[in-house]
């Protein structure tokens, strides 16, 4: 019987680049029978770590030497970080396969000692060299980080590669790094490189950066296989582990990096991601054109068919700032007093009504907020928060939390979820912190009600209670967010449009 070939996988030989090929090579064995080995080939990008890269001449600084080694045929196959790679590829290289991506974000890592001193500083030094995140994390971060002075975040250059970048926070070089959440998490997801991530993890903590504010890299989480273009035995055998949504989803990030002249000095942040049956666009930074910032659904009906457009936002009046707009007027929240709480627990808390009864709990693990407002609401009262659903609800919430990084830097504790007296979870236990009541409001207002052609509900039962007072108004043109809300009215086969949020409702009816 002939001996069995060895296919031969080209990869940098960073502890992250050998983590992730070895599980691309455990699956492909896994997937296709076949054996295969690594051939480690160093690379410009690694040899160079005293400068951004966007400061070098050139290009290609990751993939020039292993694009080499496949066209001489020395390997099979090479294993790329998808963001790494350019838009123009060599000729006669073809991209096999895209793998699933669980996570794209950044994420912050930051010594306990450091939180514990926020309030004496007035100067916060990030660790990071990508435009992206210096632009983004010197325009928003001071809003997420709790200190009695308006921290003046500051960026400073670090390269090399991720044990190296933890090392030097660990040391004191920065009072916080930012990294991609996904190279982390694939560390995690092997035994060896675990070990050596939980001894730089032990004394930090994290939080994870919202989307929202802080769009990662275009295709960043996502990792390219790519092999000769004749070779069709590799590409039929890597088309079985290729994931068609995460495809779907760097294509378009790709196409909108290039629409904005693309390049490593690019300072925008792209990240699309598949929800239902549309996508959901977060771009954020600046070009040589002006500042970037949008966030939108793609695919859904932009027209409304209706006489004059009379509108209801669920907000009420002190928080609605859209113009000509109804506010409620019904809906009327109370505080529920709760005892102080010194059993360790991670705490989720779904709104700003929630703030006080948060301060009940002594022994906090991990702190979520429902979106970035309610994130930046606790922030101002002292709370380091972890991280946030970014308003796509629990299911987001409880993706986060599974992580295997974030499950090394906390023990797994309970989670307690601050919400209303009717509300429901399928994470965790509801801990009622406010009640919702019913107020009288006048036969003019329900008269408006009537006139509006479109309503903006922000949850569910704000829904139900305005439909008891007015039937009438159920045929109308319902408009909501994402996460729970958008959920409920398809659980109830309730016709309604989503929005990305209120900001993209706010454009559309304009």
């Amino acid at each position: 019987m002939p001996n069995q070939k060895t296919f031969k996988i080209g990869t940098r030989g960073s502890l992250l680049a050998l983590t992730q090929c070895n599980q691309i090579k455990d699956e492909l064995e896994r997937v296709t029978g076949e054996k295969f080995e690594l051939e480690v080939i160093k690379t410009q990008g690694d040899l160079i770590v005293d400068k951004p890269l966007w400061q070098l001449d050139g290009k290609d600084f990751f993939t020039k030497e292993l694009d080499h080694a496949l066209l001489t045929e020395a390997v099979d196959l090479v294993v790329h970080s998808y963001k790494d790679l350019g838009s123009e590829r060599p000729e006669g290289i073809k991209l096999g396969a895209v793998t699933k991506r669980t996570y794209a974000h950044d994420i912050l890592f930051i010594r306990n000692e450091t939180i514990a001193k926020l309030n004496e500083m007035s100067e916060f030094v990030v660790g990071t060299s990508s435009p992206r995140r210096i632009t983004n994390l010197e325009k928003h971060l001071h809003r997420f980080i709790p200190s009695k002075n308006t921290l003046n975040v500051k960026t400073k250059m670090l390269r090399g590669n991720v044990n190296t970048r933890i090392q030097k926070l660990v040391d004191g070089d920065y009072d916080a790094v930012v990294l991609a959440l996904p190279g982390i998490e694939r560390l995690a997801l092997t035994d060896s490189s675990l070990e050596q991530l939980k001894v730089l993890l032990k004394d930090l903590n994290y939080m994870i950066l919202p989307q929202t504010v802080f769009p990662s890299a275009a295709s960043q989480g996502a990792l390219g296989i790519e092999c000769l273009e004749t070779n069709s035995e590799m590409l039929e055998m890597l088309k079985k582990v290729e994931h068609e949504d995460t495809v779907s989803e760097i294509i378009r990030e790709r196409s909108a990096f290039a629409s904005y002249g693309g390049g490593c000095h690019l300072a925008v942040g792209i990240n699309v991601r598949k929800f239902e049956d549309t996508y959901l666009h977060i771009h954020q930074g600046t070009t040589e054109k002006g500042p970037i910032s949008e966030m939108k659904l793609e695919n859904v009906a932009t027209t409304f068919e209706g006489n004059s457009k009379k509108t209801f936002v669920g907000l009420p009046k002190s928080k609605n700032t859209l113009e000509r707009t109804l506010s409620d007027e019904l809906s009327q929240k109370t505080d529920i007093e709760i005892p102080n709480n010194d059993q360790v627990c991670d705490l989720f808390v779904t709104s700003s009504y929630c703030i006080e009864a948060a301060k009940k709990f002594d022994k906090i693990e991990n702190l979520w907020a429902a979106g970035t407002k309610t994130m930046e609401a606790l922030v101002k009262n002292g709370f380091w928060v972890n991280g946030t659903s970014d308003s796509l609800g629990e299911v987001e919430l409880e993706n986060l939390r599974n992580s295997k990084c974030i499950q090394q830097m906390r023990t797994k504790t309970n989670l307690k979820v601050l919400s209303h007296d009717s509300a429901s979870s399928e994470i965790g236990e509801v801990v009622a912190s406010y009640s919702r009541e019913l107020s009288e409001i006048s036969q003019e207002y329900k008269t408006q009600l009537e006139e509006c052609d479109i309503f903006y509900w922000t949850s569910y039962p704000q829904y139900q209670d305005f439909i008891k007072l007015v039937p009438s108004i159920e045929d109308k043109y319902h408009c909501c967010g994402l996460g729970k809300t958008l959920t409920k009215f398809k659980e109830n086969n309730i016709s309604v449009r989503p929005f990305s949020g209120l900001a993209e409702f706010r454009d559309w009816l304009k």
